[in-house]
């Protein structure tokens, strides 16, 4: 049985709600060590990257091994997802780009964002700080701060009352999702610190400033709903792509172990919205972020 609060129905019960909230934060501990490991993995590699330079023969037998390991990994990684949407019941088709509900602030708009958007990221950024695997890894902290952000704006705009009357449960699932972006954004910036490399505190993204304008332009859970499914969505599949992408195993697992948890949180958004969960066969990368967004 649903929940009204102000005018607005929370198409399942807080009841419900707080379970999957529940067996979300769950699964996000369960991989928590995994995660650790693989960071850990990954900041060695960056560091055996900096000191030596194989020679060819290496470079092909170290590129077989990665390609061998992508494959198994992203399968693993593929198979941890389908879990942990079975955990939520499934996952809906997610909401096509400029899909959203007449009046959503986030219609017509996706984090990955269009190509004059990525052009001109690239002729602003100039030369990065970060280059290679670690490039995705500074991507990847960027959209992890990004989604910190827009629940932190979220749980403030329901504090003023500019939301109307949010149940306790929705405000339960958004510090609970909050906390577990934040700790993925502290895993790779971990790696980011172990590399030499500056950590990643703001959302350099440019996309940034439209994300931010249409947080404040938000009426209702509706509308924060849509918006935060956009980034979840953008944040899975992003991970999806690094695992085919990046060269270094332990940021192929790294992002395998994380993308099952955005998931979950998309999957959960779904239901928010009143959206009855489809299982997908896989998860595309038709919405998964380019480096050229990043801006430092």
């Amino acid at each position: 049985m649903s929940s009204s609060k102000g005018g607005w129905e929370l198409p399942i019960s807080e009841g419900e709600l707080s379970r999957l909230t529940q067996g979300m934060d769950e699964a996000h501990r369960q991989t928590l060590p995994a995660m650790a490991a693989s960071a850990r993995d990954l900041s060695v590699e960056m560091r055996d990257l900096r000191s030596a330079e194989p020679g060819p023969e290496q470079q092909v037998q170290v590129q077989r091994v990665h390609v061998a390991r992508r494959r198994f990994l992203t399968g693993a990684g593929a198979s941890a997802a389908m879990l942990a949407l079975a955990a939520c019941g499934g996952k809906t088709n997610s909401v096509p780009t400029g899909g959203s509900a007449s009046g959503s602030p986030s219609a017509g708009m996706s984090p990955s964002m269009s190509a004059s958007a990525s052009a001109s990221a690239s002729a602003s950024g100039g030369a990065s700080k970060y280059t290679g695997d670690l490039k995705v890894v500074a991507l990847a902290v960027a959209l992890e701060n990004q989604a910190v952000a827009a629940y932190k704006a979220a749980l403030s705009a329901a504090k003023a009352g500019k939301l109307g009357t949010v149940p306790p449960a929705i405000s339960t699932f958004i510090t609970t999702a909050m906390a577990q972006h934040q700790d993925h954004a502290n895993a790779w910036n971990g790696v980011l610190s172990s590399a030499g490399k500056p950590k990643i505190t703001g959302v350099p993204l440019s996309n940034q400033p439209e994300i931010t304008k249409a947080l404040g332009q938000v009426k209702n859970v509706t509308q924060v709903a849509q918006l935060a499914l956009t980034l979840e969505d953008t944040a899975t599949e992003t991970y999806v792509f690094a695992t085919y992408n990046v060269k270094s195993s332990g940021g192929i697992n790294t992002a395998a172990t994380i993308a099952p948890v955005e998931a979950m949180h998309a999957a959960i958004l779904h239901y928010v919205l009143g959206q009855y969960p489809v299982p997908d066969t896989f998860i595309s990368t038709n919405k998964a972020a380019s480096t050229a967004l990043l801006t430092v």
